[in-house]
C-alpha cells in the first residue's frame, strides 16, 4: 500500500485525500486546525463551485449538501459609473447549476469523514524543517497550504506572477434576512462600479441554512479601500451597507435589514496573486509537491478559487492513480503538475486580467452580451470552464471576430 501525506486541510488537499483514500492509498493529513476549531473559526472565503466541480464531489460522494443548499442558477451583470446609473444590465442562465457551502461547514465535516474512514489526522503547524523530518517516510508527500513558512518553498514563478502585491482590498459578510430578490432568486450578481470596484452577491449555505455571501472588491485608493482599521463583526457589515447605499441603492434596499449569521462571519484582507514552481526540494533532498493556492494563487474577483482547488486535486488524483508502482520522481510532480496548468493558466490570465480597467473589446462584449443571449450564456458558462475564454474574450482579434459572427 503506498503512503501519501498531505499537508493542508482545504478544498484541495482533503479532496485528494479522500479521494486517495477511497483507492486503498494509505493518507495522511497533516491540518493546523480540528473540525471544532474550524466550524469555529471565521469566515474563510466565498467558495463558489460551478458545474463542472459539483460534479466532481457528486462523483466522489462529497457533495453532501446537495439537499440544503440553494442552487447558483445563473448570472445578473451590471456595470454602472458613479453618479450615473446603470449602463448595462443583463442576466443568463448557467448550463448547470452551481452552489455555494460555507468552507466552515463543509472542510470541518470532510475532515471528520476522512478520519471516520480511518485516516490518520495530525493536527498540527508543521514547519518546513519538520517537513524534511517527515516527508522520507512517504511515497509522495503534497503541500496543500499557501500560508505561513511552508507557503514560501515553493519559488514564484515571475513569468506568470505580473504583481508583487495585492490589487484590491477585499471584504466578505455572510447574512441573513435580506428582502425577496426575486426575479434574481438564484442568480450570483456581479455589479461593476467604474473607479470603485465590483460586488458580488452569491446564493450560499452556512450552519443553521441559507444565507447571501457579499464579497466586495474595492478599487485600491477608492471607497471600498476602507478597510485598514480591521473592523468588528458588526461594524464591518455597518459600513458594507453604508456602502451600498451609496453605490449600489437596489441591493442596499434588499440588504438594510439583514444581519450576519454569526459574529465570525466577516473577513476583510488582500490577495496578491502569484504562481509557483509547483516542485520545491527539502534539505535532506526529499521532493515535494505543491498543490492548490500553495502554487497557483488568484484574486477571488472571478470566483474561481475553490473551483481550482478541486481541479487540480481531481488532476492530481488522476495522475497518481494512473502513476501504479512507479516512484513519484521530480520529472512526474512536473508533468502532473503540467497537466493542471493546461487548465489553470487560463484562470490566472482572465483574474489578472479583470483586475484592471476593462479594455474596449471586454466593454464591446458586455455590451453584446445585452443585446445578444448567445453572447451572455457563453460568458456566464465561462465561470465553469474558463478556457472557452482564451479565443474571444481574452483576445482583442479574436472578440472582433466573434462579435461580427454573433451580429
Amino acid at each position: 500500500m503506498r503512503k501519501v501525506l498531505v499537508v493542508g486541510a482545504g478544498q484541495a488537499g482533503l479532496q485528494l485525500a479522500l479521494g486517495l483514500q477511497a483507492r486503498q492509498y494509505e493518507v495522511t493529513v497533516v491540518s493546523a486546525r480540528t473540525p471544532e476549531q474550524v466550524r469555529g473559526g471565521r469566515v474563510m472565503s466565498t467558495q463558489a463551485l460551478f458545474g463542472t466541480a459539483v460534479a466532481t464531489e457528486r462523483a466522489h460522494g462529497l457533495a453532501l449538501w446537495d439537499a440544503e443548499a440553494p442552487p447558483i442558477t445563473g448570472l445578473r451583470k451590471t456595470i454602472a459609473e458613479p453618479g450615473e446609473g446603470r449602463l448595462l444590465d443583463w442576466w443568463a442562465e448557467f448550463s448547470r447549476p452551481g452552489q455555494s457551502v460555507d468552507q466552515r461547514v463543509k472542510l470541518a465535516r470532510w475532515l471528520e469523514l476522512f478520519a471516520e474512514r480511518g485516516g490518520t489526522v495530525e493536527h498540527r503547524a508543521l514547519t518546513p524543517s519538520e517537513l524534511d523530518a517527515v516527508a522520507p517516510r512517504y511515497d509522495l508527500a503534497v503541500v496543500a497550504t499557501g500560508t505561513g513558512e511552508l507557503g514560501r518553498i515553493f519559488e514564484r514563478d515571475p513569468r506568470h506572477s505580473p504583481y508583487t502585491a495585492p490589487q484590491r482590498a477585499l471584504a466578505v459578510a455572510y447574512v441573513r434576512g435580506a428582502a425577496d430578490p426575486s426575479p434574481d432568486a438564484g442568480l450570483l450578481r456581479a455589479h461593476s462600479v467604474s473607479g470603485v470596484g465590483d460586488v458580488f452577491v452569491i446564493p450560499g449555505w452556512t450552519s443553521g441554512g441559507p444565507c447571501d455571501v457579499l464579497l466586495f472588491e474595492g478599487v485600491l485608493g477608492g471607497p471600498l479601500d476602507c478597510w485598514s482599521d480591521r473592523p468588528g463583526a458588526e461594524q464591518q457589515w455597518t459600513r458594507m451597507r453604508q456602502l451600498l447605499r451609496e453605490h449600489l441603492p437596489a441591493e442596499h434596499e434588499r440588504f438594510a435589514e439583514a444581519e450576519l449569521t454569526d459574529d465570525r462571519a466577516t473577513l476583510v484582507g488582500a490577495v496578491t496573486p502569484v504562481v509557483r514552481t509547483p516542485v520545491a526540494e527539502l534539505p535532506s533532498g526529499t521532493a515535494v509537491l505543491g498543490m492548490g493556492d500553495a502554487v497557483v494563487t488568484n484574486d477571488p474577483i472571478t470566483g474561481q478559487g475553490a473551483n481550482l482547488a478541486n481541479r487540480c486535486a481531481e488532476t492530481y488524483l488522476d495522475s497518481v492513480l494512473a502513476r501504479g508502482e512507479q516512484p513519484f520522481d521530480r520529472a512526474w510532480m512536473r508533468q502532473t503538475f503540467h497537466r493542471f496548468w493546461q487548465h489553470a493558466q487560463h484562470v490566472v490570465t482572465w483574474t489578472n486580467a479583470a483586475l484592471g480597467p476593462p479594455p474596449p473589446h471586454v466593454q464591446r462584449i458586455m455590451a453584446a452580451a445585452a443585446e445578444h443571449p448567445e453572447v451572455r450564456h457563453r460568458f456566464a458558462d465561462a465561470f465553469d470552464d474558463p478556457s472557452d475564454l482564451r479565443t474571444w474574450f481574452l483576445d482583442p482579434d479574436g472578440a472582433d471576430e466573434y462579435l461580427r459572427s454573433v451580429a
